[in-house]
């Protein structure tokens, strides 16, 4: 082997070497960190498999939780094993439950998860739909200093945005006394305290047909194949597997409720009103452009020029003149002047 040879291929087994085994950006480092965050991954939805299961009053099982994760039973008992060893959970003869260290972990999860869909909420155009992947991501990754920085960012709030309490840094939750919708009785008014955002096609429903927490609604009708509510002056009919995803707190019947307003749509050319406010449905971006055009409680507004379709439709607001599209208008409430 000639001298040049020999360097040739000592400098190509070096490089492989330093690709192998450079430390943080080596194969085998990146290959060995995949697996212990792959790892705590599992730990981590596992134990909120259990909580959630706990919360709803339901025994959590080795199959309930393979079936969650998508993993297979034994796999799952392995888990399982492994959780009850490092103290997070507690073995019963036919399930388990969390443990007191086991619960403290769960709900540090629940918070950052959260968190981070009140943060797509309000801070992003990402459609609602896709607000819970993004969270189950994002709450393996941040560390506790990033949590409280984005709490603190948030204005450290109660609630996300589907109705669910976050849990504080102290693992302190706040009780939930909302009611199934489907418990109202015909003729009474409630308002959405929470929508349940799984699984995906129900979620995708109620997303579609414009149902959303802060929504004060009355009960119309209730037999076993249908619901129909009145909201916001719309009728809406749903079956009750939908009904079932979403939670309330019933109202007096005497509190005003927003069907008593009518939407920014339906003016006519040259009429005015005052705005009575947005929809809840309304957020984020959509929400502050809204207001930044002016669209706040107690602008007068005036319907000036309506293009060929009636859509958008430019309106007098404050001195500006605006142009809203009519999923805009539908979303906004007006009282007469």
């Amino acid at each position: 082997m000639s001298p040049l040879l020999g360097i040739i291929i000592g400098l190509i087994v070096t490089a492989v070497l330093v690709y192998l085994v450079y430390p943080q950006k080596g194969f085998l480092d990146k290959w060995s960190k995949g697996k212990r965050d792959k790892k705590k991954e599992l730990i981590e939805d596992a134990l909120k498999h259990i909580y959630d299961c706990e919360y709803k009053g339901i025994k959590c099982t080795v199959h309930s939780v393979g079936g969650n994760l998508s993993i297979s039973n034994d796999d799952a008992a392995n888990l399982l094993s492994n959780l009850e060893k490092m103290g997070l959970i507690i073995s019963e003869p036919e399930f388990v439950k969390l443990s007191a260290g086991g619960k403290s972990y769960a709900l540090k999860v629940i918070r950052v998860h959260r968190l981070w869909e009140k943060y797509l909420a309000d801070h992003t155009s990402i459609s609602e739909e896709k607000w819970h992947h993004y969270a189950e991501i994002k709450e393996h990754d941040l560390s506790p200093s990033e949590v409280d920085e984005l709490a603190a960012k948030l204005g450290n709030p109660f609630y996300d945005p589907h109705g669910d309490p976050i849990p504080t840094a102290d693992g302190e939750i706040l009780d939930d006394n909302s009611i199934p919708l489907t418990s109202l009785a015909s003729g009474e008014f409630a308002v959405i305290t929470h929508i349940e955002d799984e699984p995906d096609a129900i979620y995708s429903q109620i997303v579609a047909i414009n149902l959303h927490r802060g929504q004060q609604i009355q009960l119309a009708e209730k037999n076993e194949k249908r619901i129909k509510l009145i909201a916001e002056g719309d009728e809406y009919v749903l079956a009750p597997i939908i009904a079932n995803n979403i939670a309330v707190t019933k109202i007096d019947e005497e509190e005003e409720i927003q069907s008593d307003f009518k939407t920014l749509s339906s003016l006519k050319q040259g009429e005015e009103g005052v705005i009575a406010g947005i929809s809840k449905a309304v957020r984020g971006r959509q929400r502050r452009r809204l207001m930044d055009l002016g669209i706040v409680p107690g602008s007068k507004v005036t319907a000036e020029l309506f293009s060929i379709g009636s859509d958008p439709v430019a309106y007098l607001v404050r001195g500006a003149t605006v142009a809203l599209r009519r999923n805009q208008t539908d979303q906004i409430f007006i009282k007469g002047d």
